[in-house]
């Protein structure tokens, strides 16, 4: 009767870890995205500002905000795509979620805000 039940108990075990596939995620959006921008300091000095998104398959990831080569700012984040939108979320922080959709152009895949502002590009 003991063998029949870790029998039955082995089998059990098996059938409930083949269940749990986690699905595999192929969105578009996950990699590397990158906004450069520059700005000009009382001293005339022109700095580079570079922010990265690193989004990753979990519907997480990291944004980055780099002055000069310098670390200014990181955090984690959220994403959830509906209808072609996504939505990034900055959670504990005071950062406004925001809304934008892929688009495609001359210059490469970028990320565009709803008000037509470009986010970033895929680096």
């Amino acid at each position: 009767m003991k063998k029949v039940f870790s029998f039955m108990a082995i089998i059990a075990i098996i059938i409930a870890s083949n269940c749990s596939r986690i699905p595999e995620n192929n969105d578009p959006v996950i990699g590397i995205w990158v906004k450069l921008d520059f700005e000009t300091r009382l001293e005339s000095k022109q700095q580079t500002v570079r922010q990265e998104w690193i989004f990753n398959d979990a519907y997480l990831g990291r944004y980055h905000k780099y002055t000069s080569s310098t670390l200014d700012f990181k955090t984690d984040f959220r994403w959830e795509q509906v209808d072609g939108v996504y939505t990034i979320s900055y959670p504990g922080t005071d950062m406004q979620p925001v809304l934008v959709s892929m688009k495609e152009s001359s210059e490469g895949i970028m990320l565009e805000a709803v008000n037509g502002e470009v986010l970033a590009t895929k680096d």
